[in-house]
């Protein structure tokens, strides 16, 4: 055992440079501007702070692959705190996401991108290109088998298998219509149908995993191609979450999602919530050479806030924290203070992909405070909420 490095020696430790401005897709940027000048921005995007909203990732995913220069204000979601009143005064509704294109305001996902489309040209198909049509109505069909298994409990064994096909079904679909192309993508290139599917098919494989115990990238070789396909591309990267974040994310946002308490269902449970996070079908790319260093980067960079949002006395947590980074950078372990063991999950528990850090940062983040954690108790964080998530505060992590 060893002693947990000072907050000065971690800093030595990373060297994790990211430009937020006009590097890869990142979700902590507030301006891109892919080389061009400031002077060149006519688009403002409003999305939400932790990067949940489905709908806000189709027009970022679109922004990023036209490499439109574009501003971005983040706006708090419902389920996780108050709707800022300079948003409400410009959207009532409070919907998102919204964008600003040529100072005029415009709402909904679908008809963002038709106005973008109009103002820059489409992404490489239009969204009313017939053949861009039917796959537009396929997403939305299996939206709909997918919130009828997730969002609704079975009262009966025969209705959660009925539910279970009438999604594996569509996804029959799914799979014969990426069958039909030479490529892995949706059409014979990349365009508008893969971001039309994306934001969604990400939570969908997620959840169904986790509440379900059905693994859509592993039980459908063609999906799994394009997924794999989308994560070649640096853009789909900056706006990918992973399963932790978006099984916990989804609950407030869905009205519920229910487990069907299945055998594999309550496995998958179990290593997405407690571990180990590799190997999870989650992502596929190869791990970046910095991912410990950009999790330690991001962790010091907000570790004031991060300290003082755990439950926990500040000084215990330092310690604690310190041990866990220490492990997670000289792979050396280092045994925090007694009664830290459910502070440190719950920070594990909080840790969000992509606003904090990319997915293999955080899990190489999340297996540390959990193996940290292990050398003292098994004491578990405060659970998180199912009906709202009001313990993300975004005034801690701006």
């Amino acid at each position: 055992m060893t002693a947990p490095l000072s907050w000065t020696e971690l800093e030595a430790l990373t060297h994790f440079e990211l430009d937020p401005v006009n590097g890869p897709t990142n979700a902590q940027a507030r301006l891109r501007l892919f080389g061009r000048p400031e002077s060149d921005v006519r688009v403002t995007l409003f999305r939400d702070n932790h990067a949940w909203c489905p709908y806000c990732q189709k027009v970022w995913l679109w922004l990023e692959e036209k490499q439109i220069p574009y501003r971005i204000e983040k706006v708090t979601m419902f389920c996780y705190g108050e709707k800022e009143s300079w948003y409400k005064r410009k959207v009532p509704s409070g919907m998102l996401p919204a964008l600003e294109l040529n100072g005029h305001l415009i709402t909904e996902s679908d008809v963002i991108l038709l106005a973008l489309e109009r103002a820059f040209g489409p992404l490489t198909q239009s969204m009313e290109d017939p053949r861009v049509l039917p796959l537009r109505r396929l997403e939305r069909l299996l939206f709909q088998a997918w919130c009828s298994w997730l969002c609704y409990p079975s009262r009966s064994s025969k209705q959660e298998q009925y539910s279970r096909e009438q999604f594996t079904g569509v996804m029959d679909k799914v799979e014969s219509a990426l069958a039909s192309t030479p490529g892995s993508y949706f059409l014979e290139e990349f365009g508008t149908a893969d971001v039309v599917f994306t934001p969604y098919v990400e939570r969908m494989n997620a959840s169904l995993y986790y509440y379900k115990g059905y693994s859509m990238r592993e039980s459908n070789p063609r999906f799994a191609a394009w997924f794999n396909a989308m994560e070649s591309r640096s853009t789909y990267r900056g706006t990918q979450s992973d399963f932790h974040t978006h099984v916990h994310d989804l609950p407030p946002q869905m009205g519920g999602c229910w487990e069907n308490g299945e055998p594999q269902m309550l496995i998958n449970k179990h290593r997405v919530d407690h571990g180990s996070w590799f190997g999870l079908p989650d992502v596929a790319y190869p791990e970046p050479e910095n991912s410990r260093e950009e999790a330690l980067y991001r962790v010091i960079k907000h570790r004031t806030n991060i300290i003082r949002a755990n439950p926990a006395d500040d000084t215990l947590f330092d310690q604690a924290l310190r041990c866990a980074l220490t492990l997670m950078m000289t792979g050396e372990p280092a045994v925090p203070p007694a009664g830290s063991d459910s502070a440190l999950r719950y920070l594990r528990d909080r840790v969000n992909v992509p606003r904090d850090m990319s997915i293999y940062a955080a899990k190489h983040l999340r297996q540390a405070l959990e193996a940290t954690a292990a050398l003292v108790g098994d004491g578990q964080g405060t659970p998180i909420p199912l009906k709202h998530r009001r313990d993300q505060n975004p005034a801690l992590f701006a």
